[in-house]
């Protein structure tokens, strides 16, 4: 399935797939919020609720989307 970005806000986008509309929260998911429009718009659905931005190197699930809570937000310094 393709995966499209519908819109884009100052507080998150929207993302069309699997005849579904999920939002991404810029609070949630702040890796997404000072990035290009190209950069954002360029998402692979890759199967299995798995979505990809190559650009940005970001890999998210639509469970993750749909339940941001449940998958906080970690960092690691290597």
């Amino acid at each position: 399935m393709k995966a499209e970005i519908t819109n884009i806000s100052a507080f998150g986008l929207w993302i069309l797939t699997n005849e579904k509309e999920f939002f991404v929260d810029f609070d949630k998911f702040p890796w997404f919020k000072n990035q290009s429009i190209a950069d954002i718009t360029q998402v692979e659905n890759q199967g299995f609720g798995h979505l990809y931005w190559k650009n940005l190197d970001i890999d998210l699930s639509l469970n993750m989307i749909e339940n941001p809570d449940k998958y906080p937000l970690t960092y690691s310094a290597k």
